[in-house]
């Protein structure tokens, strides 16, 4: 039932369109009754347009507030591990200690891959982009895991879900060590979640990997960070994919493509490469200048937000998790660190920056955070896939179980040519 009533009239035809209010957010008008009238809206980047109903992640820009499932980001980074927040983004609560225990032990007990899957693998080329390799990989997985596929199966749903989340820090470790020339290595059942992903990234079969416990928890929160963000571009593409009755693994394979683009995943790799640009703290005056100068093409990278209008939440817990880092690793003294450093101290100071709301993102200090965690750069995107894949799969799963499922199909306001004969070939210009 709707809670109010808008009236939108056309040629002289008044329509009374439906108004519905969430729990939370900005009132949504039901348009659906427009296309019956040969009316359609316009709204480029769907930025003024509610896509479907979701009871999952709530983003209020303007407050700086970012809820899973109700709980606030920075609560969640403090008081959970990645696998907790995981659970609640599947199911809608946090788990008690028994279904912690057995949730942890489903996930662990899935995170080795078909055998099979390191020969696919190995038929690309050493030089890949580990995301070309992820957009692959993940999307075989309906090949080798064929037996959970029907998406009108709750059952076979969860497992698939199960499977996506335990075997995406597999894959991606097994992209990284692809690209470098080295032995895959197994995951580890006696190790945590994050643990067992730096053990797989860092470790070989020469020597042992030992974690440290602050490397290990930030590695946790970045993907605690990451895990979902509404219905941004590769939520949607996901969501549209699904909307198909594509198979799970495909359509998170089209959300890692979605994701690899660098006005969206790309972006902490995009601020890293930027810090590098600059070089040296003295040169930093020289690049503020440039950035605020509107006919110079450079910008601050990872500054501001097209959603967050005020403060990003969750670069308050990044640049503490960066912090705490930088105080443990062996060269914190790099020059690129200290560089960063001096920037945020910079923007965080300047009237410009802070009239316009250019505070540091996420992206700033994730990135420097995974370089300090040696992380190379082209495997930053491939971590945000991992941390996603929660996100991803739960909006995929809330999308199939509901009964008002339809097929996504965009319009347009097209612009082209009208209706032309075909001329002969000798008369064609």
């Amino acid at each position: 039932m709707a809670d109010k009533i808008a009236k939108l009239s056309i040629d002289n035809k008044e329509l009374d369109l439906p108004i519905y209010s969430g729990t939370l957010g900005p009132d949504v008008v039901d348009i659906n009754q427009l296309a019956k009238e040969n009316v359609l809206t316009f709204d480029p980047g769907y930025m003024s347009t509610a896509s479907c109903e979701s009871q999952i992640t709530f983003i209020d820009g303007d407050a700086g507030i970012l809820l899973y499932r109700g709980y606030p980001i920075d609560q969640l980074a403090e008081k959970c591990n990645y696998l907790e927040v995981c659970y609640l983004l599947l199911n809608g609560e946090l788990p008690n200690p028994e279904q912690k225990k057995q949730f942890e032990h489903t996930i662990t007990y899935h995170t080795m891959v078909h055998a099979q899957l390191s020969n696919f693998l190995n038929g690309f080329r050493r030089d890949a982009h580990p995301m070309a390799i992820m957009v692959g990989v993940v999307g075989a997985l309906s090949a080798f895991y064929h037996d959970s596929l029907d998406i009108n199966n709750p059952k076979d749903r969860e497992t698939s879900a199960y499977r996506l989340i335990s075997k995406m820090p597999t894959i991606a470790a097994m992209c990284h060590k692809y690209s470098i020339g080295q032995p895959y290595m197994y995951p580890q059942n006696h190790m945590n979640y994050s643990e067992n992903f730096m053990h797989m990234m860092f470790a070989t079969p020469a020597e042992r990997y030992e974690p440290n416990p602050t490397l290990v928890r930030a590695m946790d929160r970045i993907l605690i960070l990451h895990a979902d963000h509404e219905q941004n571009a590769s939520t949607s593409t996901v969501r549209m994919a699904g909307s198909t009755g594509a198979n799970p693994f495909a359509c998170i394979s089209a959300g890692i493509g979605a994701l690899w683009g660098p006005a969206h995943g790309g972006a902490n790799e995009a601020a890293l490469n930027m810090l590098l640009e600059i070089g040296d703290e003295s040169r930093i005056n020289e690049y503020i200048k440039k950035a605020k100068d509107k006919n110079d093409p450079f910008r601050l990278m990872g500054f501001g937000h097209r959603v967050y209008k005020n403060y990003d939440p969750r670069a308050k817990i990044m640049r503490e998790t960066c912090h705490e880092v930088l105080k443990v690793v062996e060269g914190h003294d790099n020059p690129v660190f200290k560089l960063a450093m001096k920037l945020e101290k910079i923007a965080l100071e300047d009237d410009y920056f802070i009239e316009k709301k250019l505070y540091p993102n996420v992206d700033f200090y994730s990135g420097i955070t995974l370089s300090a965690l040696g992380i190379p750069t082209n495997m930053f995107t491939v971590i945000f896939a991992l941390a996603r894949t929660i996100g991803w799969i739960s909006h995929w799963n809330e999308m199939i179980g509901d009964p008002n499922r339809r097929l996504c199909r965009p319009r347009q306001l097209y612009t082209g040519p009208t209706q032309r004969d075909v001329p002969h070939l000798e008369k064609r210009n």
